[in-house]
């Protein structure tokens, strides 16, 4: 075999070897990455931010002791926290898996909020938003992830006690402006003052009751955390090894010629920029000696 055959044939080697070895990862990939089914995901993520206006807020609370600074003693904080875990859930069992999700529902003496069947049997959706006691959540959040096939769980907790205290601080306040004008009544006036005054205290008292509501929600005796539970009727998708030989071999056709093409044409700029700067004199012709 001339010298020439030889660097042939080592060149069609390497190239071979980078197929092959992009082929293998690419077909590992197939098997380690998730499954994810793409049909009604969006519809399913998107649910509950498109019915917020329909869910209950539910807060809790949690009191525990900070350091003081220096020698200081201990300071005692009183947080109030939303506490959301929301659950998407792929199963075959669907009759079963619903009957399981309510059982844990009496289990946990946990309170449906808000619920939505939709589609026929073999396509169904449950949207499931429960009002869970805090001491509870954990435990039920647990068991929840035990349902079918979990294809998305997410736990948030975000501190709403500066939001309590601004509550607090606009009900005291308007209650002393309240205080204020039902004193100004007492006073003497023409009519006209008096319908005003009238007015200004029946606006106050409005606000003064959507702010008890607001409070209520705050209220010891209505503390939830809140689980979020989609339960949607499926398969798990399975993926036979021909076609995921067949994806392995597409994509790296694909990407490796274009990465070869890339090498090919980079090689062959360079080789015409050296040669017009060796036919320009800005490069020596010769290797200095």
């Amino acid at each position: 075999m001339s010298i020439r055959r030889r660097r042939i044939a080592r060149v069609f080697l390497i190239f071979m070897a980078g197929f092959g070895l992009m082929f293998t990862l690419r077909f590992i990939y197939g098997y380690t990455s998730a499954a994810r089914s793409q049909d009604g995901d969006n519809f399913i993520s998107d649910f509950f931010e498109s019915a917020a206006d329909q869910l209950r807020k539910n807060y809790a609370s949690d009191k525990f002791s900070v350091k003081g600074q220096g020698q200081g003693a201990p300071i005692s904080v009183d947080q109030k926290f939303e506490k959301i875990g929301a659950y998407r859930v792929r199963t075959a069992q669907f009759s079963e898996d619903e009957r399981k999700a309510r059982a844990l529902v009496k289990q946990h003496q946990a309170v449906i909020q808000f619920e939505q069947n939709s589609g026929n049997p073999g396509n169904r959706t449950l949207h499931l938003s429960i009002g869970v006691p805090p001491a509870s959540f954990d435990s039920m959040t647990a068991q929840v992830a035990k349902l079918g096939l979990v294809t998305s769980a997410n736990v948030t907790k975000v501190d709403k006690t500066s939001e309590y205290k601004d509550l607090n601080a606009r009900r005291v306040s308007l209650e002393n402006t309240r205080a204020s004008l039902v004193e100004l009544k007492r006073r003497n006036g023409d009519i006209g003052e008096f319908i005003a005054l009238d007015n200004r205290i029946l606006e106050i008292d409005s606000t003064l009751q959507g702010l008890g509501v607001a409070l209520g929600e705050y209220a010891e005796e209505n503390e939830f955390c809140t689980v979020r539970l989609t339960l949607q009727e499926g398969k798990k998708a399975e993926i036979s090894l021909l076609h995921r030989l067949k994806v392995a071999f597409e994509w790296t056709v694909q990407f490796y010629l274009g990465f070869c093409l890339i090498v090919l044409l980079a090689s062959g700029s360079a080789f015409i920029l050296v040669l017009i700067a060796e036919r320009l004199r800005i490069l020596p012709t010769r290797d200095p000696e």
